[in-house]
Order: C-alpha cells, then structure tokens, then sequence
C-alpha cells in the first residue's frame, strides 16, 4: 500500500501565486515522487496544468470540489 501524496494547500492565494508555489515545490521532489495541490484560484485550472506540461511534469489526477481545485503531480525525471 503506497502512501498518499503531500498535500500543498494553496486555498486563498490569487494568480500567480499557486504557480510560483507548485513550481518551487515541485523543484524540491526527486523524480517519480507525486504532490497533491489545493487552490480556489479558478485561473489554476489553466495555469497549474501549463506548469506541468512546462517544466516536463506530468499531471496524474486533477478535480474539483465544493471550489477547491485539485492537482496531483508527479515529478518528472532528468
């Protein structure tokens, strides 16, 4: 049984903010390891998969609920 992803809860924070955030975090995970983001920026929805596909990430699970959007991570490789 594997270990739920950290969970990085970005709620209240406005655009740019949750990008600058994942970004710096995603930086600090080795390669393979996954991180959960919470945001209530509507704009993440289009900015945090566009992190991902940038920085060679890739994106393993995204929802939403009750205005909280959810981004799962995994960090890519190199």
């Amino acid at each position: 049984m594997t270990d739920a992803p950290p969970v990085l809860d970005l709620s209240g924070l406005k655009c740019p903010l949750p990008v600058l955030r994942t970004r710096k975090a995603l930086r600090g995970l080795e390669p393979g390891a996954q991180l959960t983001i919470l945001c209530t920026d509507p704009v993440s929805v289009i900015d945090i998969p566009h992190l991902v596909t940038q920085e060679g990430d890739r994106l393993v699970g995204q929802g939403r609920d009750d205005g909280i959007f959810s981004f799962t991570i995994e960090k890519g490789g190199a």
